[in-house]
Parts: structure tokens; sequence; C-alpha cells
């Protein structure tokens, strides 16, 4: 399996626009949430605690949504961008005179410790990651064995007909590659966890006037691709992307409307307990070791 994926994402970019993402839950992203929250109904252990990775991009609408089916269960709030930490703290923390800080479905902030949670929930983020692998492990380690994550990201096909425009005009990609959810489910085996099972759907989105579909991607992300226009482009150019978008993107099914397609990804997997195949010489972490214990020895 390559290392590679994303091939076409620049790390730098990446890294620039988790930084500076607007520190709010774009449309999408808190639909998509309320329809992985839906598929929570067939899990048939609740989790005693849960982490939300990034809430505030992945959906504070939906931060309710889960909260409220899990109402006893302890919540850990972690946001890896530092501008949106206190956006979340002050949309989702309970005040001090509520009595519900204090109780079982008390809010925490921060990073989870190892081993600590039992659902680890992330929408919308995996795709935009310059190193989905290490994201994919920090999940592992956070999640108690028997725990499991819950994610969405988007997929290949998604802005193919904007990627459709830009290859027409010669211009350079209008973004980075997706990862398939076959490869995914193969990074999630190769992290440690047992059981991926992924799916997709299409959403398309409809857009009277090319600045308002502009718009929407400018709030839903940046291009990271490598090749993309390497400086600023001027009012000329931004006028004639408009007049392309218009000619080329409405579509005779959506009464005329510009559209674009999303294809959106769902992954859930297991973390399994250790196995360790008993050698004249093994290592053991101490963590490891007492998963172990408790699900009752290794294997020969």
């Amino acid at each position: 399996m390559s290392s590679e994926r994303p091939p076409t994402i620049d790390p730098v970019a990446a890294a620039r626009w988790h930084a500076a993402a607007p520190a709010a839950s774009p449309w999408l992203h808190e639909e998509v949430a309320r329809r992985m929250e839906d598929r929570l109904q067939w899990i048939r252990q609740a989790p005693a605690s849960w982490c939300h990775w990034d809430p505030v991009r992945g959906g504070l609408q939906a931060h309710a949504l889960v909260s409220a089916r899990y109402p006893t269960a302890r919540c850990q709030l972690y946001e890896t961008s530092t501008h949106c930490e206190p956006v979340a703290r002050q949309a989702l923390a309970k005040p001090w005179w509520n009595p519900a800080r204090w109780g079982a479905g008390a809010l925490q902030m921060g990073p989870p410790a190892d081993a600590s949670v039992q659902m680890l929930w992330s929408n919308m983020a995996l795709h935009m990651a310059a190193d989905p692998q290490d994201l994919i492990g920090r999940w592992h380690r956070a999640l108690a064995v028997d725990g499991y994550l819950m994610f969405s990201c988007l997929g290949p096909d998604t802005l193919r007909e904007l990627h459709g425009v830009y290859a027409a005009m010669g211009w350079p990609p209008a973004g980075h590659a997706f990862t398939d959810m076959h490869d995914w489910g193969d990074m999630l085996v190769h992290a440690g966890f047992a059981e991926p099972v992924m799916d997709m759907e299409r959403i398309t989105l409809t857009f009277a006037t090319p600045e308002r579909l502009v718009q929407e991607l400018r709030e839903l992300g940046a291009n990271l691709h490598p090749d993309r226009f390497p400086s600023l482009r001027g009012r000329r150019w931004r006028d004639k992307l408009y007049q392309v978008l218009s000619e080329r993107l409405p579509d005779p099914g959506q009464e005329g409307q510009l559209a674009l397609t999303f294809e959106i990804i769902y992954g859930h997997a297991f973390k399994p307990a250790p196995r360790v195949r008993v050698s004249s010489s093994s290592a053991v972490s101490l963590q490891d070791m007492r998963a172990m214990l408790r699900k009752g020895g290794t294997e020969n």
C-alpha cells in the first residue's frame, strides 16, 4: 500500500488551510454529520465516553444530535486548530451554573488520552489531511479496546464538473485528488482497526449564480494541489471564471441552475484487542498487555 496518499496534496498548503479555515460549520458538513448520526442507530452498545474531533468545522449542530443520543456519555472535545478552540468552547461548553457541567455528560476540552474513549467522531476532515495515515493512527490510540470510529470525508467523484471545466480550459487542477473509499479501508486496517465498513453516496448542490458557487467552495475548503495556480489572479481572470461556470455548469435537470457533485464517504471500524504472536522474544507495551489480560490472553 502506498504511503503517499493522497498523492496530490501540498502539505504546506494543507497546514495553512487548517490554521486559517473559517471557524464555522459549512452547511454541507452539517448535513453529512446529520446523515452520519442517523447511522448510529445501528450501533448496539452506547459509548460511555466519546471524542468529537474538530467539532467547529465538523458540525456544531451535529454535536447536539450526538449528545442527545448519548446524554450520559462523557464527551471529550478536541480542536486541533487553535483559532477554532475558543469558538467550540463558547458554543458547546456548559455555563458554570448548569448542573450538566458536573454530571455524567460533562464536557471536557483537550486531546483525548490514549485508550480513553469508546467512540471517536470525525466529520469531513480526513480528506484535507496531508498525512491521513498519521491522523488515523492518532484516532486508533485514543480509542479503548472495542471502541469504534465514525468518520466521513469527500470521495474522488467530488467536483467532477469543476475538474472537467478546468481541464477543458487548460487550467491547472481545481483541487487535489480525493482518496477512494477502498483505500481508506486499507489504511484503517494498516492502523490496527478491524471490520471496517465503508459506504458512499453522492449529493448534488445547485447554485443560482457562479458567485454563490465560488463562495460555497471557499467555505468548504481550498485548492491544495501542488500544481495549482502559482500566484494570485486578477479581476479579469475571476470574471472569466464566472463566465465559464455560467456557460458550462447549468444542469437542465436542475432547472438550469449550476450543479456540482459531492461524493460523501462514510467509514466505521472497531479497535480490536491487541494480539501478539509469542516467540522466543516478544515485546508488548504495558497498555496492550493490560488489554490482552482483560480479553484473555495471546495468540499462539
